[in-house]
């Protein structure tokens, strides 16, 4: 089995968005588009309410799907489509817009520290115009699973090797998605082809990535590093934990390889059906 190699860092770009959330995007700038079916990563941490009080008030999503992780904090999500909850520290949202939703995400504290991310998923057309869905999970109902003394792993979604399911299943599309904590020296290690898009994400500490030539490139905290390609599907991943504590998260999916227009909330495969999608929101179709 060969190691994927990490083929690029970044440490993303400082933005805003919603009504003046302060936030690091990832995935969704001029340096990373897309990286399929990633649309977008973006990580928030502040403990400044100035710069999350504001939330996301409502608006409309169209052909993806967008997961909601947090570490810290509480977010109400609340839709069109009659979905309502509480995400707190450890739960996640997962919400299929399909063929279109409007919704909202707004803190559920007034001070305090705010610390999650979200990531979109891209829907192929097969499924763009399906019926909006959504999945609330805490902490407690996420599949906890242990490697071994120096290795253990939540599991939002996806089948991992050892044959944890995670919590989100059923979706219109289930990548690899776990939260993995390494100790200093410790490996862990998962079958990851190269059909698949793959990232990961330092929240704490700092991990070494080895790659096809044995040798390893390290990330620390707040970087996110894409892998690469191994040339072959029996690849793998190796993550091994550099600092005393150390957490990283593991997101990987099918790449789509389909034609892609985009336009602001909206994710459709051409540039008519993207006009459609601005038409069916502006006529309350939605």
């Amino acid at each position: 089995m060969t190691f994927r190699p990490l083929a690029t860092l970044t440490r993303g770009m400082p933005t805003s968005d919603g009504a003046g959330v302060r936030m690091i995007r990832m995935i969704g700038t001029p340096e990373l588009d897309h990286m399929d079916p990633f649309l977008l990563f973006d990580v928030f941490r502040s403990d400044d309410p100035n710069d999350y009080i504001a939330g996301f008030p409502s608006h409309p999503h169209r052909g993806f799907e967008t997961v909601t992780y947090m570490f810290a904090g509480n977010m109400r999500h609340k839709d069109n489509a009659g979905h309502e909850g509480v995400i707190r520290a450890g739960g996640v949202q997962w919400m299929t817009a399909g063929r279109g939703i409007v919704h909202s995400e707004m803190p559920e504290q007034k001070d305090g520290l705010m610390w999650g991310t979200q990531l979109w998923i891209n829907l192929p057309a097969s499924d763009k115009m399906c019926k909006p869905g959504y999945a609330e999970f805490d902490v407690e109902n996420i599949p906890f699973e242990i490697r071994s003394n120096s290795v253990s792993l939540r599991v939002i979604s996806g089948n991992t090797s050892s044959g944890t399911i995670g919590a989100v299943t059923g979706r219109a599309t289930t990548p690899l998605y776990v939260d993995i904590s390494i100790a200093k020296d410790g490996i862990f290690k998962e079958p990851l082809p190269d059909s698949q898009g793959a990232f990961v994400f330092v929240v704490e500490g700092a991990v070494t990535i080895e790659s096809a030539s044995l040798a390893e490139s390290q990330l620390t905290a707040g970087m996110m590093g894409i892998i690469g390609k191994a040339g072959h599907d029996d690849a793998a991943i190796s993550i091994r934990g550099a600092s005393n504590v150390n957490r990283v998260l593991l997101i990987a999916g099918d790449e789509i390889n389909e034609p892609m227009a985009r336009g602001g909330p909206f994710v459709m495969n051409t540039v008519e059906e993207l006009h459609q999608a601005f038409r069916d929101y502006q006529s309350g179709r939605f």
